[in-house]
C-alpha cells in the first residue's frame, strides 16, 4: 500500500471526518460566542462597571499598571457561555435518545397467540 493511498485511508476514516467538522464548527461557534460577549453581554450587563473604570471594552481593564486581567475576564465569560450552550445541546440530544428508546409493543396474550396458530393450522388442511 503506497504512502498516498495509506493517507486516504486514514483521512476518510469516519472519527477524521467528523473532528475536522467539529473544529471547523467550534471555530465558527467561538466567533459567534466573542460578538455575544463583546455586543451583547459587555453593553448589557457590564456596562456600569466600565464606565464606572472610564473603559469601553473589558479587555481594556488592567491592573498593577500592565496586567491585562481583562482579557482574562473575557476569556472565562467565553469559557462559561460555551459550557452552557455545550450542556444544553447535550442536554437536548440525551432527552431526544431517551424518546427514540420507545418499548417494543407487548406480545400478545397467550388467546391470541393459540387462536392465530389454530386459523393458521386450519388453512393449511
Amino acid at each position: 500500500m503506497g504512502f498516498f493511498s495509506e493517507f486516504k485511508a486514514f483521512a476518510m476514516k469516519g472519527n477524521v471526518v467528523d473532528l475536522a467538522v467539529a473544529v471547523i464548527i467550534g471555530a465558527a461557534f467561538g466567533k459567534i460566542v466573542n460578538s455575544f460577549i463583546e455586543d451583547v453581554i459587555t453593553p448589557l450587563v457590564l456596562k456600569p462597571a466600565l464606565d464606572a473604570a472610564h473603559l469601553s471594552k473589558i479587555e481594556d481593564l488592567t491592573a498593577f499598571g500592565g496586567v491585562k486581567y481583562g482579557l482574562f475576564l473575557s476569556a472565562v465569560i467565553n469559557f462559561i457561555i460555551v459550557a452552557f450552550v455545550l450542556f444544553l445541546i447535550i442536554k437536548g440530544l440525551n432527552s431526544v435518545k431517551k424518546k427514540d428508546d420507545t418499548p417494543a409493543a407487548p406480545a400478545p396474550p397467550t388467546q391470541e397467540q393459540l387462536l392465530t396458530e389454530i386459523r393458521d393450522l386450519l388453512k393449511n388442511k
